[in-house]
């Protein structure tokens, strides 16, 4: 696996237990999750493309305390400053 795989796999795996841990997850809008990033331009963004039956693009990302998720058809145009980490696949419970 290389690092950077390995980098995203943490960053999911961090994140997912800050769901389990609080139990909060929160969906927004793309337009609505842009307006947490720009609020927070040097967080992180983990983003999975989708594949060949799931079509999108997903985001993943924390603002005080709280998970973020968005899914878009189209790709955002992430802020500069934020840091970005690939991830194969963004898991979000039903």
């Amino acid at each position: 696996m290389s690092t950077a795989a390995t980098a995203a796999a943490a960053a999911h795996a961090a994140l997912v237990q800050a769901v389990k841990a609080s139990g909060v997850l929160v969906r927004l809008e793309p337009d609505d999750f842009m307006r947490i990033l720009n609020k927070n331009r040097d967080g992180l963004v983990v983003l999975a493309q989708g594949g060949f039956m799931n079509r999108g693009f997903s985001y993943l990302t924390s603002y005080k305390g709280l998970a973020f998720y968005t899914k878009s058809p189209v790709e955002l145009d992430l802020p500069g400053s934020v840091e970005v980490v690939n991830a194969k696949q963004i898991w979000i419970p039903n």
